[in-house]
């Protein structure tokens, strides 16, 4: 019988709207379906060897991952013309070592609301809706919204919806990208006050 051919890794890099931000996209899943996890300071990577290791380098500010993808988070110090090729590298090495990504999901990703589940996937990370109105901009949010800010390495989640305000949260690529305050206010508010009655303004909660 001849050896099964083990599938080589991939990794490539794709720029986002923040420029302190750089998608690296594998061609193998690192977590399943819906499931995120976000770490801004090493401390916070016990569940996940390869976030501990990549904040050894000492440029790293910020890990996001999702899917197939990560989302590294730079310091002002260098570019990413220096630092690409080694991050590639490096990634590529681990996924190719068969270690898991990560083993525990930060506990701050996850909710557990069992009435909520049936409607959205419990790693979602979405504030669970109470109203006819917080349904409507999840929906909104996980069919119009997300994909396309899961497209530039970020995560946008739902929070709060209070007298008019719907209160979101940012992260990856889209947590302090420049261009993330014309993008909520241009495209997000301007959705859902179309779509959904009573809203009047839409900002972003610091992650």
């Amino acid at each position: 019988m001849e050896p099964t051919l083990k599938t080589p890794v991939i990794v490539y890099a794709e720029s986002t709207p923040n420029p302190a931000s750089m998608k690296f996209v594998a061609n193998q899943v690192l977590l399943p379906e819906g499931a995120t996890a976000q770490y801004l300071q090493a401390a916070d990577t016990k569940g996940s060897l390869l976030a501990r290791q990549l904040f050894q380098f000492p440029f790293v500010k910020g890990i996001f991952i999702n899917g197939n993808y990560l989302t590294i988070t730079k310091s002002e110090a260098v570019t990413w013309d220096d630092i690409t090729l080694e991050l590639r590298e490096f990634l590529k090495s681990f996924l190719a070592s068969g270690q898991p990504v990560v083993t525990e999901i930060p506990k701050a990703e996850v909710h557990t609301d069992n009435s909520f589940q049936e409607k959205i996937n419990v790693f979602t990370e979405h504030s669970a809706p109470q109203t006819e109105a917080e349904h409507k901009i999840v929906e909104i949010l996980e069919q119009y919204i997300r994909p396309a800010v899961e497209q530039d390495g970020g995560l946008i989640t739902f929070r709060s919806f209070v007298e008019g305000i719907v209160t979101v949260q940012l992260k990856g690529a889209c947590s302090g990208c420049p261009s993330s305050t014309l993008t909520l206010k241009a495209g997000i508010e301007a959705l859902l006050k179309r779509l959904v009655p009573g809203v009047t303004e839409v900002v972003a909660e610091a992650v």
